[in-house]
């Protein structure tokens, strides 16, 4: 699975690649005023500049702000004094008033570094630059002219449309081209409240053209627009601060069983105070364990570490109240604290259940570099956590899903996920003579436990062998189930050879017997060791590698070193993708036929289609290993294609022939996953005119209780008309009960019971039970691995419905199945007219 990418995030060094061309465009865009011949009265607008630079500051704190990642779009009242001054003031003083103004601001009021600094001074200057080249080109024609009106808006559109296309493209250049569409959205309401102050800004031209004595009406006026101005700041403020609690009060809720819960709130909580970093912590509690979540600024993912002094947390902890602390608050202590943890600021509130705290949510690092967590904040922090407390105390999800997420179930060892996790951080951060070692254990006959002794058992058996790994492995070492019997430990070691020694001595400690309810039982392992950076420089690789080697292990009893001659097998496995891709498409595939055998009367009811594929290099490839190879190529499909087509085709010539029979095909239950299926099933058997009845599916115990999903086509399948069969009934976990849900009509009985039922009385109760409870819930039987006489006996005394196996036939292909055919029928004289066999003799 890739990596989540990173948004990009450069230094504010970075800006001077698009401050400088600002500047460079300021002076092109003035040059052609420069170059002109039109002169202008400096003394007589002096007056004016003072008093506009004068509006000009005092109107720069006016703001609306919109916080974008690190960055900020802000929307403040300038335009309406730069209306003034492109009226009033010379081309050069509007541009001084306009720079001016702003860098006043900028170093005594936001104290604003070099970097932002320069780049707010360009921008002021492009922009204005811009409007003078507008007012220069069109010129002006009196203050009560509507051209002159419309002259002034286009022109402060003008500049502002410059800026906001520096913003962009600082923003763009600093954080990613992912954060523009998020840029431009928060831009528009900006062009409402620009279009309002160029109106408000062309009132005022009006009234100083009609009496200079307005000018106190303006000053009323300034003072009216700025408590406006506020106002409006903090609706929009409140009116966004209500949006996202009611969407994280909605997803808190939504989430509160889906395991999606710290995601949501930590992301959204973080997003919501416009801060570096939030956190959720929850002491360890009885059977919970600690969590402690973090949602960083940058990282797509959760952290399970937090910026967050300790302090803090413990603070909030024993005096159940909200901690603050930032450059201007917080007791010495606390501040000095978050200096050595070079925070910023902090806001620490207390997860409440039942009067008592419980955790915390905490935020840290306040976006913004003269900007900090204010009252508004804290109140916020405070509603939020009382829902946060109360879905926490209800449900304890939170840590439950941090830990099912890195850990086994069944064993408490970290799982797949959080064994390649460590192996990246072990690779990355390891010591220049240390190596990284993968050891790879596979429990030994497991598989013979669970269908000996029950599934319980061997659960037991990896309980147990998970203890045995995690007290023996060293200290540091990480012990993760990866595989249904496979565990891996992961350390770092001084050399190749001493990861061997240390895969030596857990297996020694492994082979102790083990007492499994009274049973005592040897257990032995398979070992494969795979070493970074000589086998492999991505976790991936190297645990598959360790895989490799273990499954080398398995026939020579040793640990087994991975060397590149062992993946060799790996090699031959894709090139047989490869050759059974050609064989699908050339037919080299072949169908073979096993008959199935009414017991009753012996007479042949159909027949089973087992592929068969005879390799020209490898020789006969055993079945489970061309189908494993289709499931893991996604060539299954077209395999069970190939078979079921053939099937259905030789079932239609029998048919003509008047032979009756039906037709039986193995399926995968990724096969039942694609809704086509039943179509393609549909269709075949229109094609070549064969009823759906004589169409029988087989599907694994195992696989058929877990087709979930396949559910509807096994239904839809079966309102086609074609019969379902359970194959290899009795060797996994299910009962008729589970079966009565499904919409089957058969179950074969699995061999290693009907092979085993002459001389083990189990198995023969096995058998007789199943046979019984068949025939109670309507469902008809088949026998396999019928080799016997004395079991085909023992199945007639049953009354079992049919039976498969060698005593009958081997599975033939069709042109020896039909001479088969043919020797029943000249061998028995009992032949219907037809042309059918009526009875088949038993031979060995």
């Amino acid at each position: 699975m890739p990596a989540p990418k990173v948004p990009v995030s450069r230094s504010d060094s970075h800006s001077w690649l698009i401050t400088g061309p600002l500047f460079l465009l300021g002076a092109l865009l003035s040059l052609p005023i420069l170059l002109s011949d039109r002169t202008y009265l400096v003394g007589h607008h002096l007056g004016y500049a003072l008093a506009l630079l004068a509006l000009a500051t005092l109107a720069t704190p006016m703001e609306l702000r919109f916080d974008i990642r690190r960055q900020a779009l802000v929307t403040r009242m300038n335009d309406i004094p730069v209306v003034l001054a492109l009226f009033y003031l010379s081309p050069w003083l509007a541009i001084v008033v306009r720079v001016a103004a702003g860098l006043l601001w900028n170093i005594f009021g936001a104290h604003l570094s070099g970097h932002k600094l320069a780049f707010n001074a360009a921008s002021h200057f492009a922009g204005i630059a811009t409007a003078n080249l507008i007012v220069f080109e069109f010129g002006l024609h009196g203050g009560g002219s509507p051209l002159t009106w419309l002259v002034l808006a286009a022109a402060v559109l003008a500049g502002n449309m410059v800026t906001l296309a520096a913003i962009a493209g600082v923003m763009v250049l600093l954080q990613g081209v992912a954060q523009l569409p998020q840029f431009l959205k928060s831009s528009v309401p900006g062009f409402a409240v620009m279009g309002v102050n160029i109106v408000l800004g062309l009132v005022m031209l009006l009234t100083l053209v009609a009496s200079q004595w307005g000018a106190l009406l303006l000053v009323a006026l300034a003072i009216v627009l700025f408590i406006l101005y506020r106002s409006y700041a903090q609706f929009f403020r409140q009116h966004r601060n209500l949006t996202e609690m009611y969407a994280l009060t909605r997803d808190i809720a939504a989430t509160n069983h889906d395991g999606t819960l710290p995601d949501v709130l930590l992301g959204r909580v973080r997003a919501l105070l416009t801060a570096d970093s939030a956190t959720l912590w929850l002491p360890e509690h009885g059977r919970h364990h600690e969590v402690m979540l973090s949602s960083r600024f940058d990282y797509p993912g959760l952290l399970d570490s937090a910026t967050t002094p300790d302090l803090f947390r413990q603070l909030a902890m024993r005096t159940g109240q909200t901690v603050v602390a930032g450059p201007r608050a917080g007791a010495p202590e606390l501040q000095s604290a978050l200096q050595e943890a070079r925070v910023k600021d902090v806001v620490v509130v207390p997860l409440r259940s039942s009067g008592v705290a419980i955790g915390t949510l905490e935020v840290a690092g306040r976006l913004g570099d003269k900007v900090v967590f204010g009252k508004e904040d804290v109140q916020l922090l405070e509603t939020v956590s009382v829902q946060v407390g109360a879905a926490v105390e209800n449900s304890r999800l939170v840590d439950r899903l941090q830990f099912d997420a890195n850990h086994d179930a069944l064993t408490g060892l970290a799982n797949r996920r959080r064994m390649l996790t460590a192996l990246g951080e072990a690779m990355s951060g390891r010591g220049p003579r240390e190596v990284v070692a993968v050891l790879l254990f596979d429990v030994v006959a497991l598989q013979e436990v669970n269908e000996s002794l029950g599934h319980d058992a061997g659960d037991q058996v990896l309980i147990q062998v998970a203890k045995r790994l995690r007290g023996l492995a060293p200290q540091g070492a990480l012990v993760a189930r990866v595989g249904g019997d496979e565990f891996a430990v992961e350390l770092r070691t001084a050399s190749a050879e001493a990861a061997a020694a240390v895969a030596d001595t857990l297996r020694a400690g492994l082979r102790d017997r083990m007492v499994i309810d009274s049973l005592t039982i040897d257990v032995d392992t398979n070992v494969g060791v795979a070493i970074y950076p000589d086998h492999g420089t991505e976790p991936e690789v190297l645990l598959q590698r360790a895989v490799v080697a273990t499954s080398v292990a398995k026939s020579r009893g040793i640990v087994q070193m991975f060397n590149a001659g062992l993946q060799s097998r790996s090699v031959r496995r894709v090139g047989l993708a490869a050759d059974l891709e050609a064989a699908l498409n050339t037919g080299e595939l072949e169908v073979y036929f096993q008959p199935k055998v009414a017991l009753k009367d012996r007479r042949l009811v159909g027949v089973e289609c087992l592929a068969r594929w005879e390799h020209p290099v490898h020789g006969q490839v055993a079945p489970p290993d061309f189908v494993s190879v289709a499931e893991h190529t996604g060539q299954l499909s077209r395999l069970n294609g190939v078979v079921l087509r053939e099937g259905i085709r030789r079932a239609r010539e029998w048919a003509d022939a008047g032979r009756s029979l039906t037709v039986a095909v193995n399926i995968s239950v990724r096969t039942l996953n694609d809704a086509d299926f039943p179509l393609q099933v549909s269709e075949l058997l229109q094609e070549h005119g064969v009823p759906a009845d004589r169409i029988i599916l087989e599907l694994s115990e195992e696989e058929l209780l877990a087709s979930g999903r396949g559910i509807p086509a096994l239904k839809r399948l079966r309102d086609l008309g074609v019969r379902l069969s359970v194959d290899d009934f009795g060797a996994g976990r299910s009962s008729f009960a589970d079966l009565s849900r499904l919409p089957v009509q058969e179950v074969k009985i699995d061999r290693t019971f009907v092979q085993g039922m002459a001389t083990a009385p189990s198995d023969l109760a096995i058998v007789r039970t199943v046979v019984d409870m068949a025939r109670h819930f309507g469902l008809a039987v088949v026998a396999e691995g019928v080799e016997s006489e004395l079991t085909l006996g023992l199945l007639e005394d049953m009354h079992c419905d049919m039976g498969q196996g060698f005593l009958f036939s081997r599975a033939l292909p069709y042109e020896r199945f039909e001479s088969w055919l043919q020797i029943q029928a000249d061998a028995d004289p009992t032949v219907a007219p037809a042309g059918e066999v009526r009875w088949l003799r038993a031979v060995p």
